[in-house]
């Protein structure tokens, strides 16, 4: 076979593949990490795993420059605004994955204080099993998110319309705390 300098070739794509192509290996992960379970999360960013290979090795440590969320741990009542707002503030198109058995399911906590899995509060993309999960579970859960996010539907900016539709908070967290002074008179 000879290389022919006059005939250059071409390239046969669609926009939403190339997106979709882009967006596979260009995750800003942005790690919410509140329990035992971030050690473990250290250790896949960490050379031995070496998730820059998979173009998520560099974590935002702020939201508004962050794609892909990483609940890390156990979320419990007081914590889940927080962790809302957090999902908010985060740049669309977003992604979330619930790292270990406490953020999937609430693990071993079965109280009044512990959310019973962060699918209550926002829309989970991929579950990690485990108490801690196995480093190379968690790279296969990221090489499962990146094919599903190379395969969805990617959406243009124009076209979302603004901000994304979650699920409303749990009437056990209370009310609102009132934090406007008040006429002391």
């Amino acid at each position: 076979m000879t290389l022919e300098r006059d005939n250059p070739g071409f390239f046969l794509t669609t926009v939403e593949s190339a997106l979709g192509w882009a967006r596979k290996y260009s995750l800003f992960p942005y790690p919410f990490v509140t329990a035992c379970c971030g050690m473990e999360f250290m250790a896949v960013s960490c050379s031995h795993y070496d998730t820059d290979r998979f173009g998520a090795a560099l974590p935002r440590f702020t939201p508004r420059q962050a794609d892909l969320l990483f609940v890390v741990g156990t979320v419990n009542h007081k914590l889940a605004p927080v962790l809302l707002r957090i999902w908010e503030q985060m740049a669309e198109p977003k992604w979330c994955v619930a790292f270990g058995a406490c953020a999937s399911s609430g693990g071993f906590y079965d109280n009044y204080t512990t959310v019973a899995g962060i699918d209550k509060i926002l829309p989970v993309d991929m579950y990690i099993p485990g108490c801690p999960p196995r480093p190379e579970t968690v790279i296969d859960a990221l090489m499962h998110l990146q094919r599903n996010i190379q395969r969805s539907r990617q959406p243009i900016i124009g076209e979302h319309g603004g901000k994304q539709a979650h699920p409303e908070l749990p009437e056990l967290l209370g009310k609102p705390i009132d934090t406007r002074l008040q006429d002391l008179a």
